[in-house]
């Protein structure tokens, strides 16, 4: 079973299911996973559009990195309070989402007084992206094997490591201007992370589907549920900062 788990998501990973057993009472389903998802999803677009509001009506950048800054710590810390007491999670989990939605609030926001739209044109991409992978999986369109668990939770490594890379060299004033930059390279950079954070969407369908069908409680919905928006904030996010550097090259 620790091979049908495996996903790169930190959520989602191969021990996530491990030690919860077979359900006792009520069992995780897929309609409460969808549901659960939902209400999550409710938490991020309301404080989203609260510091969305707040930013554009003071255009103080002050305040909406400060809230974006909240927002990402909190997110931080109740994640990891998520991932390591599963049980938690549907108070967590929300909690999560709502401190996430600074983030992508704030963020928006900023970036919507530079590049006008470019919110609404994320939030397109990244539900249509969900709908067509959704779709793709349940069709068959793309089988879930070892090697493609396997491809994508390497790339998805290698890319959560050059990231942490970038943010200690930081530090020392040292910065990764070709692949943060709007020119050839850093766009392709950018689609490249945006297709591996597509497909990690997948292995979170194959995953949650895999706990449905094991029996895990009833509190894996929610939790289910968190690991796939952990995902979803990510595309979302990289799919915003291709749009910013495509947006800056006119």
């Amino acid at each position: 079973m620790a091979q049908l788990m495996r996903t790169s998501n930190p959520a989602l990973n191969d021990a996530a299911f491990e030690g919860q057993g077979i359900a006792t009472g009520e069992a995780m389903t897929l309609q409460g996973t969808v549901n659960k998802t939902g209400l999550l999803l409710i938490c991020v677009a309301a404080t989203a559009a609260w510091t969305w509001h707040l930013f554009m009506q003071s255009r103080d950048i002050q305040t909406g990195g400060e809230l974006a800054a909240v927002g990402l710590i909190g997110g931080f810390i109740f994640a990891l309070i998520t991932i390591f007491k599963k049980p938690w999670a549907p108070i967590t989990a929300p909690i999560y989402s709502l401190l996430e939605g600074l983030v992508l609030g704030g963020i928006s926001a900023m970036l919507e007084l530079r590049f006008p739209g470019i919110a609404i044109q994320a939030v397109i991409l990244t539900f249509g992206t969900l709908v067509v992978l959704l779709l793709a999986y349940r069709s068959g369109l793309i089988p879930v094997t070892q090697k493609f668990r396997l491809g994508v939770v390497a790339a998805t490594g290698g890319i959560a490591l050059l990231y942490f890379v970038e943010i200690l060299l930081g530090f020392f004033g040292v910065r990764f201007m070709t692949i943060n930059g709007a020119g050839p390279i850093g766009i392709g950079f950018s689609v490249f992370v945006v297709i591996i954070a597509s497909l990690n969407l997948v292995l979170d369908f194959d995953f949650i589907e895999t706990g449905v069908r094991d029996g895990a409680p009833k509190y894996m919905e929610w939790y289910g549920a968190f690991g796939l928006m952990v995902t979803l904030i990510w595309l979302y996010l990289e799919i915003l900062r291709l749009l910013s550097k495509l947006r800056s090259r006119n």
